[in-house]
């Protein structure tokens, strides 16, 4: 049994709860961060020194940390090819696009963008902040709508690790009041990733708890 340490509406825990899904591993979720506190007790920080969520616990193993850490381990654990392959040069093809998703994609918009559109008051906002954040997402969304023009996935026409740590993001970028260039093979993968149960049960979730009004 798997324990995770995280709330719904955290985005890293998304991805973690979607990748859980999809290996249909059985879990309990404990709340924690944001309203439901839980993260600066000295339990937490004895697994978790950063005071973040998500953790893992794997049974009796030692807490994990770091979303990414943590979707590789249960990846080597639990899943085979073509999520995750057995051989180290179809890992790294996966891989890469997992990190270049993780940097470019969901640390160039969850901050820059969401964080000041949704959890920034409209009073405090900056437009001009908001739309240089874009301009600088916008190269890296051309590259994954090349990459998807040529394949059903990120990293290919399987689904794969790569494709969580990059399509967690996009129920919110396609939701959010922003503007959005028209790339077609972007939609289309994110309209497919919508009809996947695991998906829908942990990413496509409200966000109203974390929108800012004044």
């Amino acid at each position: 049994m798997l324990t995770v340490w995280g709330r719904r509406t955290s985005s890293n825990v998304q991805a973690l709860m979607w990748g859980i899904g999809e290996l249909g591993l059985p879990y309990r979720r404990i709340d924690a961060g944001h309203i439901h506190g839980v993260t600066d007790t000295p339990a937490f920080r004895a697994m978790n020194p950063n005071g973040t969520v998500p953790v893992l616990l794997d049974g009796d193993g030692d807490p994990i940390w770091e979303t990414g850490a943590i979707l590789r381990y249960l990846a080597g654990r639990y899943a085979a090819a073509p999520f995750w392959p057995a051989e180290g040069a179809g890992r790294a093809r996966i891989d890469q696009w997992a990190e270049w998703a993780k940097i470019n994609i969901t640390l160039g918009f969850t901050a820059p963008i969401f964080w000041r559109v949704v959890r920034t008051a409209p009073s405090r906002r900056d437009p001009a902040a908001i739309e240089a954040a874009l301009a600088k997402l916008d190269p890296f969304l051309d590259i994954a709508e090349a990459q998807l023009a040529r394949g059903a996935c990120l990293a290919g026409d399987d689904f794969t690790l790569a494709d969580i740590q990059f399509g967690h993001v996009l129920f919110r970028y396609f939701d959010i009041a922003i503007p959005r260039r028209d790339r077609p093979a972007l939609r289309r993968y994110y309209d497919a990733l919508a009809t996947r149960p695991p998906f829908r049960e942990h990413v496509m979730l409200s966000y109203e708890e974390l929108r800012v009004l004044d």
